[in-house]
């Protein structure tokens, strides 16, 4: 996991105009190799830190939520600016605007948070070398396994407003 010390962490998209800053570490740092990531982003993974969204200020323009395909046929919805249309991050349909799954790429330091794990490596591009020391699984992983204590006992307390969600959807 990342260096806690380093916490409020701040980034934005190019024009300035939507900012936002990280009050807490992300639960995991996602390296995604999916086909779908790479689509999304028009590369070769997608690089996301979750994190809740109570966790995440935004401190200037509104993103413009955009919904878009995924996968699982429930869509998500892009936290774009309003500007510049740069992607800040993306919340899945699972626990909606609950999880933020922030563009790492938009920090103003994105050093800071090197993927904690990259997943979906089964449609990883060729030429990408994983010899970082992260883990990599070929599709999904155990999350009991390879997420912090500390990141579990957030997610608990996170559940009962996830079920909630899930529940007002039907």
């Amino acid at each position: 996991m990342t260096n806690t010390s380093i916490y409020p962490i701040e980034g934005g998209c190019d024009c300035g105009q939507l900012r936002y800053r990280m009050l807490v570490e992300p639960l995991i740092v996602h390296c995604c190799h999916c086909r779908w990531c790479q689509r999304e982003t028009g590369t070769a993974f997608a690089l996301n830190a979750m994190i809740e969204a109570d966790f995440l200020q935004n401190l200037r323009a509104e993103p413009e939520m955009v919904m878009v395909p995924s996968e699982s046929g429930k869509g998500q919805l892009f936290a774009r600016c309003p500007a510049c249309r740069v992607a800040i991050w993306s919340n899945y349909a699972g626990a909606g605007p609950l999880l933020c799954f922030v563009r790492v790429g938009t920090l103003d330091q994105p050093d800071y948070l090197p993927p904690d794990i990259h997943i979906y490596t089964e449609s990883k591009q060729a030429w990408v070398n994983l010899d970082g020391g992260a883990p990599a699984m070929l599709q999904y992983y155990d999350r009991e396994k390879y997420w912090s204590a500390n990141s579990l006992a957030r997610r608990q307390t996170l559940l009962p407003q996830i079920e909630a969600y899930q529940a007002g959807k039907t």
